[in-house]
């Protein structure tokens, strides 16, 4: 709608709008100790797929992505397997991206260990194990970015945001990544699975009504009746959304592309997965179920004073079944 130009009229002023308005001066935050660039979406899926083990890249392809990396020396590093062909691993290409400077050792859970390529060890600019994704690549404190700053200054931190998104997005247009319907379809044991969880907490909110109806049920500490038989369902609702959505994520592969998406933190969660996949589940406004509108009811599909769970908003089905 409109453009604005403020022309520096002294030298004085041009090196100070350089000084501060320069891009890789303001890769990292005084304000919160942490960058505020890091790698997104397409790029971050795609170097949580590079480091995984099962990623080996023929001899071709390795010389065309040495091209992408930033300050080569040349140097082709040693083949991981020599027989039948010469395979070279994806941790072995980001670590040409990787400063020999930075040794990073990372790990989020007590079980993490390297045997299962969980938690994360960089040794002098080499990849020994781990995936890395938004926490160590992304806009974070601690992570590599952040680290090439404070070691190599922003011309390094630049280098590195820059190499390695050239290399992974060159890689991902040669392997391809595309995520379809059949990545959000479990399989059949699943989907008897999440039926079960429904109906097991969809008879336990149909026993607190039942309760309720009779005033039998025990007001909790600091409610009365109601909110109690809200508190009850709602927990009741909760927990076959949670119970259903661990269920789908463990049927589901590693390699799927969803899972890829949501685990390395470029794009959605657990969470949308398993409303995909599982169901929906139960919707909150102001904290509280869908309340009733006109007539006592929520829809006029609805009978008067109607507390069953479809009634007050828990959606069964996922965006999958509709």
């Amino acid at each position: 709608d409109e453009m604005n130009l403020h022309v520096p009229q002294t030298e004085e002023t041009r090196a100070e709008i350089k000084e501060l308005c320069l891009v890789p001066n303001n890769i990292v935050s005084p304000q919160k100790n942490g960058p505020l660039m890091g790698i997104v979406q397409d790029s971050l899926a795609g170097v949580y797929k590079l480091c995984r083990r099962d990623t080996f890249i023929d001899k071709e392809l390795v010389q065309n992505l040495m091209l992408w990396v930033p300050n080569w020396d040349g140097v082709i590093p040693q083949p991981a397997i020599l027989k039948p062909r010469p395979r070279w691993t994806g941790k072995q290409i980001i670590s040409m991206v990787i400063p020999p400077e930075i040794s990073l050792y990372s790990k989020e859970d007590k079980l993490d260990n390297p045997r299962h390529d969980a938690g994360l060890l960089i040794q002098s600019g080499e990849l020994m194990y781990g995936l890395l994704k938004k926490k160590s690549v992304g806009a974070a404190a601690g992570g590599i970015i952040h680290l090439c700053y404070n070691e190599l200054g922003p011309e390094g931190a630049m280098a590195f945001l820059n190499g390695v998104q050239q290399v992974v997005t060159y890689w991902l247009l040669n392997t391809g990544f595309s995520i379809g319907i059949g990545d959000t379809v479990p399989d059949k044991a699943t989907i008897n699975k999440i039926q079960e969880h429904i109906d097991e907490h969809k008879a336990e909110v149909a026993r607190l009504t039942a309760q309720a109806t009779a005033n039998e049920l025990e007001a909790l500490p600091g409610m009365n009746v109601r909110a109690t038989f809200e508190n009850k369902v709602s927990m009741a609702l909760n927990m076959a959304r949670d119970q259903a959505g661990t269920s789908t994520m463990k049927s589901l592969k590693d390699s799927n592309n969803a899972v890829t998406m949501a685990d390395s933190g470029s794009k959605g969660s657990s969470i949308n997965i398993s409303q995909m996949t599982a169901l929906v589940g139960q919707q909150i406004v102001e904290g509280k179920r869908i309340p009733f509108g006109f007539k006592y009811r929520t829809l006029p599909h609805f009978t008067k004073d109607d507390y069953s769970p479809e009634a007050r908003g828990f959606v069964e089905n996922s965006y999958l079944r509709g």
